[in-house]
């Protein structure tokens, strides 16, 4: 028999309480704890945790963070996702700026004081290490992640287009129930 799918857990701290966006979506077994702001269609998904015990972590309109995802902010460090930005599966973004229409590859790390220029990508797997900046417009990759070139207006679709995919995916996600 199958067992039945976990309820997502949205709790205050005393650091604050989370302001969620009656259009924004926390998937079942998602955490969302402390002074979390999330914006209009912004998603959490399956297993993701934003915990802002020490700073706040504000997620912008139409942006998504996917399954597996740890956010968190440090004293002094808050975590700042822009507008429709798309956080793909398990990335740590740690009291870091990620600006608007930026895509965050899978498996890649941002650090505190990091701050990711708008229109701009990081590769999966890169590791964006403590007080970078990325300028806008820029592909980034490696350990530590370096500017590998500019992103083109082809990357800048891929960007938009992923980010509408997941706000387009909300519908649907709200209808899920479990078996059993």
């Amino acid at each position: 028999m199958l067992s039945p799918v976990a309820e997502n857990f949205i709790a205050e701290l005393p650091f604050g309480s989370p302001q969620i966006d009656e259009e924004a979506f926390v998937a079942p077994t998602a955490v969302v704890v402390g002074a979390v702001t999330m914006g209009p269609r912004s998603s959490i998904w399956y297993g993701a945790v934003a915990r802002a015990d020490a700073e706040v972590i504000e997620i912008g309109a139409d942006s998504n963070i996917q399954d597996g995802c740890t956010l968190h902010s440090d004293p002094g460090f808050p975590l700042v996702v822009g507008r429709g930005v798309t956080v793909g599966h398990r990335v740590v973004l740690h009291g870091a700026r990620v600006d608007d229409d930026v895509l965050v590859g899978m498996g890649s790390v941002v650090m505190n004081g990091a701050h990711i220029g708008s229109g701009s990508i990081v590769a999966a797997g890169a590791v964006v290490t403590q007080g970078t900046q990325v300028p806008p417009g820029s592909l980034v990759a490696g350990v530590p992640a370096k500017v590998i070139r500019q992103a083109s207006e082809t990357d800048g679709e891929h960007i938009r287009g992923n980010a509408a995919s997941y706000t387009g995916r909300l519908a649907d996600a709200r209808r899920v129930r479990p078996l059993g």
